[in-house]
């Protein structure tokens, strides 16, 4: 069975027991405050096990909250597994740079995005208390303001570009719409994320200059608890991305993708892997893989499908199929439909922890094209893996 996250709902799934995704854990969900620094959530929340209240009204049009519309909160139904939904006074809509990270902690904001030819790629993540910093972790993680980074690839025929210099809390400014990393700054204007960029690459120093602009389509109005305290917004799952560079001299427009990650504690020490890939459908749709292996031993997975209107339904999971291991051995996979299988069109980026990589697929019945991504954190807390860090995320005061 099918259950629908609509309208302004914060979807909050509580920490699984081993083979049971998404269990309910009822101390954390007394504790829960919003995302984002929007309001505490609602304490009205729906039971779980099976039996919730029948679907409220939703509002049809998330684009309105942008500007200042509020409607009663709508509570999804359950689809065979146990987990719990809240309505929240704010929506959980769009980035809010200002939100507090605690000592341990981080966020960061995530955009992707595959030019309308095939051709071109890009990822930017904009840290908070940078999770794969060496120098955050020797610090002892007491201020993530003073470990804050723009990583920025860059991926295409004329060359590949990589830069992730970390700043210190002096270089740093953030409110609730802009967020500044030394000459880099990320805006939210509006209805548009605007990113300037101005770094440059570790060990060959070439220069990454230029401007993003990811204007959403389809705007998401539910984060997911995966526990631990550790939270996923997908704020943007559909948007247009314009990838204007003077250095290197690109000019490129595509479909992209745009969403925020937080957590209370550092993330290796809440999970040991996890897969994720998202995928635009022929039909207007995204798709979105999400499974992983936490610290404690249980798992986490979902199967969600996204609709031009903003709203999730949780799909059941497609097979599982392995994808060709990376030249550093780390293990791939995702989530297909039956009799069909997805493949990786190129890898945009191979660490000793992390991969990603572009996707062709098929779920819930439609193809699609999308960005796929495999991270280790076992790998990560390897002594070697940690002392290879700095010579590829130098630090700036």
């Amino acid at each position: 069975m099918r259950s629908e996250h609509a309208g302004h709902a914060l979807a909050l799934r509580g920490a699984a027991r081993p083979h049971v995704p998404f269990g309910p854990d009822a101390k954390r969900f007394r504790a829960a405050q919003s995302l984002d620094g929007w309001s505490p959530v609602w304490t009205g929340l729906a039971r779980v096990g099976g039996v919730l209240p029948a679907p409220g009204v939703a509002d049809a049009d998330p684009w309105a909250l942008l500007h200042g519309r509020e409607h009663p909160s709508r509570r999804g139904r359950p689809d065979g597994r146990a987990f719990g939904t809240a309505g929240i006074r704010s929506p959980a809509l769009g980035p809010r740079f200002d939100r507090a990270v605690p000592a341990g902690g981080y966020s960061w904001w995530y955009v992707d995005a595959i030019s309308d030819d095939g051709r071109f790629g890009l990822t930017i993540i904009a840290f908070i208390g940078s999770v794969f910093s060496p120098y955050y972790k020797n610090a002892g993680r007491g201020r993530p303001d003073d470990h804050c980074a723009l990583n920025v690839a860059l991926t295409g025929p004329y060359g590949n570009r990589w830069t992730m210099t970390e700043r210190g809390e002096s270089s740093v400014t953030r409110d609730a719409t802009s967020f500044a990393i030394g000459p880099s700054a990320v805006h939210w204007d509006h209805d548009t994320l605007v990113i300037d960029i101005d770094e440059r690459c570790a060990v060959l120093p070439f220069a990454v200059r230029g401007q993003v602009r990811v204007e959403p389509q389809v705007m998401g109005t539910t984060s997911f608890d995966l526990g631990g305290g550790h939270v996923w917004h997908p704020i943007a799952p559909r948007a247009r991305v314009i990838a204007q560079f003077d250095n290197p001299s690109l000019r490129w427009s595509g479909g992209g993708y745009f969403d925020s990650n937080q957590g209370t504690e550092p993330l290796e020490a809440g999970f040991r892997d996890w897969q994720w890939s998202r995928a635009h459908l022929d039909s207007g749709d995204i798709g979105v893989i999400y499974e992983g292996l936490r610290r404690d031993g249980s798992d986490f997975a979902m199967a969600l499908r996204c609709g031009p209107d903003g709203h999730w339904i949780d799909e059941p999971l497609p097979a599982r199929q392995r994808l060709m291991p990376t030249p550093f051995c780390i293990g791939r996979s995702t989530r297909v439909d039956a009799g069909h299988r997805a493949s990786i069109t190129g890898t945009w980026l191979d660490a000793p922890f992390y991969a990603r990589s572009a996707l062709r697929t098929r779920l819930f019945g439609q193809d699609g094209m999308g960005v796929h991504e495999s991270l280790s954190l076992d790998r990560l807390v390897n002594p070697v893996v940690r002392r290879m860090l700095p010579y590829r995320m130098p630090r700036k005061p």
